[in-house]
């Protein structure tokens, strides 16, 4: 049996009760070799579906492991099944003795506690030692000591406050009462809790879905380098790429486990349906085959036996089982019917925030019709506010907001699933934009959103988390508007339902203003980076790599972590902001120079590129000599016209560079 506690919002689960009595008298556990979990057999169903079945799997021992699979196919139920939440049919679970499972449990800690004693708390041993030796004496608070050194407990603040600051709380936040965060924040803390106390068997799930983009980084960067096993639900394709070395997959009860990262499984997968689909054919031909030979002579006694042993063969055919797809349903992201001519928005010398408090100053930027844009910046920084502002839902508090009058906006974000009416089905909602518009036609745009047949008339109740995403950004994107805003759009989502989600956005017309915590998003559909910091909102010149190594690195400007409202800026700083914003007003006109150049050097290449295929038909000449030459001629012209606009880009660049050094 597995003794278990929950505290603080952290569950740590003893393998060995024996441990758990006397904490303090017992030594590290012993090092474990080979395999650190082993499940075999397990069959576990609820009513009358069978999530688990007879399932079997082994983690090694110092193994990272992702656990992937549809939406409801029983992760999570695996994950109740090891901890001895529930008790499945059939089947067992080996532990090595001594070994300490780690999870998150499922409610967030909210007492009055620091964050910093909160993760503190998490080191039972720790904890009983530092209490024993205020009463101990002699010998044994010598132990004590020796012990407390031996596993780091004097240096035990420092990593707790490393670990809470990788996660977003500066050193101010770190010292607050748990109880004064929201939610999401307190589950970032019950995390810190679990890493900070280092179980030998780490149990996440979905730990990056209450995470920023930094926070995500620094986790991949702490899970890379944890000591100890780890086992990980995750739809985060750059999680289960760098931060594992073997993919768990639960597909219909059955585990299967291979080593390398996602893309490695990924492949593996699918050379393995590519097998199992060669093999079936070739078994349903010797099939055919020998169903023929019975046919034809198993009513003539010289075949007789030779009919017979072919009978006794087609009975020892077992069947390949086959490995089904679930169809995953694409999104529905109908772009503009006619494109606005550009800037989409130009702001200019802007401020926004909430009554009289600024949340954002110095805005210059400036959106295309087809811009794909991704905001980065911790939680509490004002993405969500530039999103309303860039949405028309806040007007800026000073400066300027350029745009179309009959630009059309669509807005996602987590928190309007609150917004659907539970009651109602997805039918009705999408009835409810169609007023006066056939049934027939109403169902017809309600399955292009995946509500399909019988699926369109369930409750919006009833539907899972990312189902309800579907509906609802398909109901944002109802009328193909020319911005298209989404706020952390992937959560609840899985893999191939993000896969989906990727091409949607890639496929859409209009411009994209994203917000995400899933990298392998950002860089497949972002084209720009903005960082959203330092109370105003900047281009940022590099990819997510360059990015990644600031947040790491700690190089990027103070970020606002501590869940706590702000006020104005001080008056301080007030002539150094305007300077700074009067320089970016007065170098306006440059970058709208240095755009207009980068787009005629894109054009001139797309001619060289043309004139190039064209002539490298080797015939080409012989065909037509004078287009030939012609073309030639154009190609000179173009190159040489290309060779002057990239030097006047690169001294243009310079100047501009220069001017904001």
């Amino acid at each position: 049996m597995l003794a278990g506690h929950r505290d603080l919002g952290i569950c740590v689960i003893h393998a060995c009760p024996a441990r758990d009595e006397h904490p303090s008298c017992q030594g590290p556990p012993q090092k474990p070799k080979g395999t650190m979990l082993h499940v075999n057999d397990l069959t576990y169903r609820i009513a009358d579906r069978i999530i688990l079945d007879r399932a079997t799997f082994a983690l090694p021992t110092g193994s990272k492991v992702g656990l992937v699979g549809r939406n409801g196919a029983g992760k999570t139920t695996l994950f109740r099944i090891i901890q001895g939440e529930v008790s499945p049919e059939t089947g067992d679970i080996a532990l090595p003795r001594g070994m300490r499972i780690g999870a998150v449990a499922q409610e967030a800690p909210g007492g009055p506690e620091t964050l910093v004693e909160v993760v503190l708390a998490a080191d039972k041993e720790r904890a009983a030692l530092l209490a024993e030796a205020e009463t101990a004496d002699g010998f044994r608070r010598a132990e004590i000591e020796t012990r407390l050194t031996d596993i780091g407990a004097h240096s035990a603040p420092a990593r707790a406050a490393a670990i809470l600051h990788g996660l977003g709380f500066d050193a101010e936040a770190q010292n607050r009462p748990c109880s004064s965060f929201s939610g999401g924040w307190r589950m970032r803390v019950a995390l810190a809790a679990v890493l900070f106390a280092e179980p030998d068997l780490l149990l996440l799930d979905e730990p990056t879905n209450y995470l920023d983009l930094e926070g995500t980084l620094w986790l991949y960067e702490y899970l890379d380098r944890y000591p100890h096993t780890v086992l990980v639900i995750s739809h985060d394709r750059e999680l289960l790429d760098t931060c594992v070395n073997h993919i768990l997959h639960l597909d219909r009860g059955k585990l299967t486990i291979y080593r390398g990262g996602y893309t490695s499984f990924a492949k593996q997968y699918a050379e393995k349906r590519e097998l199992t689909a060669k093999m079936q054919a070739k078994q349903e031909a010797e099939r055919k085959h020998l169903q023929a030979f019975v046919d034809r002579f198993k009513a003539k006694a010289s075949k007789a036996r030779q009919a017979q042993s072919r009978v006794k063969r087609l009975a020892k055919l077992e069947p390949i089982a086959t490995i089904v797809e679930d169809d995953v349903l694409p999104f529905d992201l109908p772009g503009p019917e006619r494109p606005l001519a550009p800037p989409l928005i130009a702001v200019e010398s802007a401020a926004v925030g909430y009554g009289d408090r600024v949340v954002l100053d110095r805005l210059n930027l400036t959106i295309q019709p087809d811009d794909r844009i991704a905001l980065l910046g911790a939680n509490g920084n004002g993405k969500s506010t530039f999103c309303k502002l860039l949405g028309g839902r806040l007007a800026p508090l000073k400066g300027d907001v350029r745009r179309p009058g009959k630009m059309d906006v669509a807005y996602f974000a987590q928190h309007q699933v609150d917004e659907l009416n539970p009651s109602a089905t997805a039918y009705e909602h999408v009835a409810a934009r169609m007023p006066d518009t056939p049934v027939a036609k109403v169902r017809a745009r309600a399955a292009r959103f995946g509500f399909a047949g019988a699926k369109a008339d369930t409750p919006v109740s009833s539907l899972s988390g990312g189902e309800k995403a579907r509906l609802l950004m398909g109901l944002a994107a109802f009328n193909g508007p020319n911005l298209l805003i989404l706020d952390e759009p992937t959560n609840h989502l899985d893999i191939d339902s993000r896969t989906a989600l990727m091409e949607a956005i890639n496929d859409y017309t209009g411009a994209v203003i994203l917000v995400s915590h899933d990298r392998f998003l950002i860089e497949a559909c972002a084209d720009r980076l903005w960082v959203v910091g330092g109370s105003t909102v900047k281009p940022f010149d590099g990819d997510m790599d360059d990015y990644r190594q600031l947040v790491l690195s700690g190089e990027l400007e103070p970020q606002r972590r501590s869940d706590k409202p702000q006020g104005p800026s001080s008056p301080s700083r007030t002539d150094e902001r305007r300077a700074a914003a009067e320089r970016r007003v007065a170098l306006a006109p440059l970058r709208k120079k240095l755009e207009g150049l980068e787009a005629r050097m894109a054009k001139l290449t797309d001619v060289i590129g043309k004139v190039d295929a064209a002539l490298a038909d080797g015939t080409a000449f012989q065909k037509d000599p004078a287009k030939a030459t012609e073309l030639a001629k154009m190609r000179s012209e173009a190159a040489e016209t290309l060779a002057s606009v990239e030097e006047e880009w690169l001294a243009l660049s310079e100047e501009i560079e220069t001017a904001t050094a």
